[in-house]
């Protein structure tokens, strides 16, 4: 098993400079039966969102705000093929948004 950060980010990416963002991403994340075993729609009401911070200190991720509508989740996963998707509110579907995986030791 690993330990993953996972990270779907819309409007913190506008500090950088990126316009048309994502405004509310989700992030999924499927196995490869395709069934959905994990989900998060804005980082900061996820479970362990100190040692989500925590953990993207260390592997030298940027911050995300406090309180920000941009979606990350920490997990413990299985080798094996998964897809994450990254997709927006219903009322602001479209938009530029990052995907990022991190191991986390």
């Amino acid at each position: 098993q690993r330990t993953l950060l996972v990270r779907g980010v819309g409007p913190t990416l506008a500090a950088f400079g990126v316009g048309g963002t994502v405004a509310d991403p989700r992030l999924q994340i499927f196995d490869s039966q395709q069934r959905a075993i994990l989900a998060n729609d804005d980082w900061g009401t996820a479970d362990f969102v100190n040692e989500l911070a925590l953990a993207s200190s260390y592997v030298g991720a940027f911050n995300l705000a406090p309180g920000s509508k941009d979606a990350a989740t920490l997990t413990l996963l299985d080798p094996g093929a998964y897809t994450i998707q990254v997709s927006g509110a219903e009322s602001a579907p479209r938009g530029e948004a990052l995907v990022e995986v991190y191991e986390v030791p």
